[in-house]
């Protein structure tokens, strides 16, 4: 069994397409109402204008000139050179015949005496050499001096307890001491025995040598 399609009665569709036409007649008389159709028309008559836009090509540069060439250079000539005008002629002067020379004058010469030769004189006699100093000869110093001086014992050498035998030599001269040489010995002595023995009062000639010893103990 087959059932129709539904169709709405004919009266109904009537009245729909009524309100439709009356709706648009609604429309267009409130568009006429306020302007709006007015504007619509005016904007739809406006001509159309048309704007062609072209591509602009921008051309390069042109290339730069090569440049020119230098002018050419001119051969300069080299400079003339005159020859010298030839010499102008000279006459030759005349020569004069050379002087008659006058016979030189004779000179009497009379004969001159040699001069006598000067007189010998002897050389001087050489200077006897003069006689060799006697040696220094070496004595006893107790004898050759018999007035002496003690030496101190330095206060250095107490505190270290330094001790030993100082042996000194005596040059005498004058009757006094002159120089002393110290031969031997611990060095902090030397000082006092020099300054001892030149204080010494002697009798032995000039020259003579004494040797001394000094023995130092300390207890």
């Amino acid at each position: 069994m087959t059932t129709a399609p539904f169709r709405p009665p004919g009266g109904a569709r009537r009245a729909a397409g009524i309100g439709v036409v009356v709706v648009l007649h609604l429309l267009a008389g409130w568009a006429l109402v306020s302007g709006l159709a007015r504007e619509a028309v005016q904007w739809a008559r406006k001509p159309l204008e048309a704007v062609v836009v072209r591509d602009v090509k921008i051309e390069p540069p042109p290339p730069p000139e090569p440049p020119k060439p230098p002018p050419p250079k001119r051969a300069v000539a080299p400079p003339r050179v005159q020859a010298p005008p030839p010499p102008a002629y000279v006459p030759p002067s005349e020569v004069a015949p050379p002087p008659v020379e006058a016979p030189p004058p004779i000179v009497a010469t009379t004969p001159v005496p040699a001069p006598a030769p000067p007189p010998v004189v002897a050389p001087p006699a050489p200077l006897a050499p003069e006689p060799p100093k006697p040696a220094p000869r070496p004595a006893d110093i107790g004898v050759a001096c018999p007035t002496q001086v003690r030496p101190e014992i330095p206060r250095r050498a107490l505190q270290e307890g330094i001790g030993g035998t100082v042996r000194a030599q005596a040059l005498i001269v004058g009757g006094t001491v002159k120089e002393v040489t110290i031969l031997s010995g611990p060095r902090v002595y030397h000082a006092a025995v020099r300054a001892a023995m030149l204080q010494y009062k002697c009798s032995a000639p000039d020259g003579t040598l004494a040797v001394q010893e000094f023995q130092f103990r300390i207890e």
